[in-house]
């Protein structure tokens, strides 16, 4: 934590007040939260009167059973590797910030000051919406592009939100926690319609780890 980090934060907190849902200092780098309401704004005030006349990058967060641990390893083993010893559901507190599902962060860059800024705010309603920051970083299209296709978040106001990563015709969005391994439909080519066809899914899931047999006489009735 550098003493330009502390000042700016103050600025931050001083300028916006009531409107920061949540400001600290996490990873050497600082990070806001406002609610999407206040988004617009925020952003504005940020590139005009703190600097930030770059978004570096732009990404949804799926905050699905956030806090809750399949897996805890118990005191008499080490909690690494496959001689784990683990219970399942291992439930964990959830805080009202985790209740909420969907995300957006955007990480802001002053080449003015040499200072970095991480901004998060939850999205409304299901399917989740959130305003668009084109117009105040036109770089953000490819970047909202994204995050509605791996994630499902709809971005309002967004000149052109079209799928970028995943093919035509593809069904659902794959960074979403509840969203199958596997996905929902494959490809293959049909060599009698001689084209390539999409059918659901036929791969099973397999268990890719090993089990460990241990020929030791302590394992030895």
């Amino acid at each position: 934590m550098s003493n330009a980090q502390e000042i700016l934060l103050t600025r931050l907190q001083q300028h916006f007040g009531v409107t920061l849902q949540q400001s600290c200092i996490k990873l050497d780098e600082i990070t806001i939260e406002v609610s999407s309401s206040q988004l617009l704004s925020t952003c504005q005030c940020l590139r005009d009167d703190f600097g930030f006349s770059i978004l570096i990058d732009l990404c949804g967060i799926d905050y699905l059973n956030y806090g809750i641990a399949d897996w805890e390893p118990s005191s008499r083993v080490t909690g690494t590797g496959f001689s784990r010893g683990v219970s399942t559901a291992i439930y964990q507190e959830n805080t009202e910030a985790t209740q909420r599902r969907y995300a957006v962060v955007y990480h802001l860059l002053s080449i003015q000051h040499n200072q970095r800024l991480r901004l998060r705010v939850f999205t409304d309603g299901e399917p989740p919406r959130i305003p668009s920051v084109i117009d105040i970083w036109n770089v953000a299209n490819w970047y909202e592009r994204e995050a509605f296709d791996m994630y499902g978040i709809l971005f309002e106001g967004h000149p052109d939100l079209r799928r970028i990563l995943t093919d035509y015709g593809f069904i659902g969005h794959p960074f979403r926690k509840d969203f199958p391994l596997n996905g929902y439909v494959e490809m293959r080519y049909d060599p009698e319609k001689k084209r390539v066809i999409y059918q659901p899914v036929t791969i099973e899931n397999r268990v890719l780890v090993p089990k460990v047999i241990r020929h030791d006489n302590r394992y030895v009735d």
